[in-house]
């Protein structure tokens, strides 16, 4: 569950934010805010995954409090004005939403937010880190949320994709080199040009066949053979 704050003066943005956290399905929202000032004696006592920041602000401007903030959690910059794209990227923003903004950009923005982390997976090293990472699939009006770690294999099917979990099928409208870019690449590699498998799901390799968990085998094309082998033995 990622923890958030809004710091937004206008109340028809407030509620499209509000509305969007709650749709969206993993986000917590905690408090709301009028000014920058009041989030900052917040902030001293409540930790925060994510911040979404107006730039214009009263009292103190949005880059105003970027640059005052030590330790910043994650902040999506959301404002009416595309002057401000470059300077905001200077003090690593995650994201920047030019309003008014839809709902597929939002989840698009929210997606680039590193997963929170336990005090657990803290005190553990880089690679031994627990938590997961999520996609969001667009079916019809809905964003349905997957995590990559259930993810058996994504195959190409004409003009669509097919995006296979342990329990169900999800259909994707982004083409499989969506996906090949987008998930991780030292964990899904592409082993055939119609299919990109999650390589933490291989139960054993025979010949040109992947045997993946849940009974699941997937062809190796002869172009990728080569280039798959290298990745599983090195």
């Amino acid at each position: 569950m990622i923890r958030c704050i809004i710091i937004e003066d206008q109340p028809p943005a407030q509620r499209v934010l509000k509305r969007f956290i709650t749709d969206i399905g993993n986000m917590d929202l905690k408090a709301t805010f009028t000014d920058a000032l009041q989030a900052m004696d917040f902030l001293k006592t409540e930790p925060i995954d994510l911040i979404f920041l107006d730039i214009h602000l009263p009292k103190i401007s949005g880059i105003d409090f970027l640059k005052s903030l030590k330790q910043k959690p994650p902040v999506i910059l959301t404002t009416a004005f595309s002057d401000y794209a470059l300077e905001s990227y200077e003090y690593d923003v995650v994201d920047y939403l030019l309003k008014p903004f839809s709902f597929e950009r939002f989840v698009q923005a929210v997606s680039k937010v590193p997963p929170p982390m336990s005090k657990q997976s803290k005190q553990q090293e880089p690679e031994e880190n627990l938590s997961s990472e999520v996609i969001f699939i667009k079916s019809g009006y809905e964003h349905i949320r997957i995590d990559t770690a259930d993810i058996l294999y994504v195959r190409s099917d004409a003009d669509y994709t097919e995006i296979f979990t342990e329990e169900k099928k999800y259909l994707s409208q982004e083409p499989l080199r969506y996906w090949e870019e987008h998930l991780d690449q030292k964990k899904f590699i592409r082993i055939h040009r119609s299919f990109l498998i999650n390589t933490s799901k291989i139960e054993k390799i025979i010949g040109n066949r992947v045997y993946l968990v849940k009974k699941t085998t997937v062809p190796v094309g002869r172009a990728y053979k080569e280039s798959f082998m290298r990745h599983i033995l090195n």
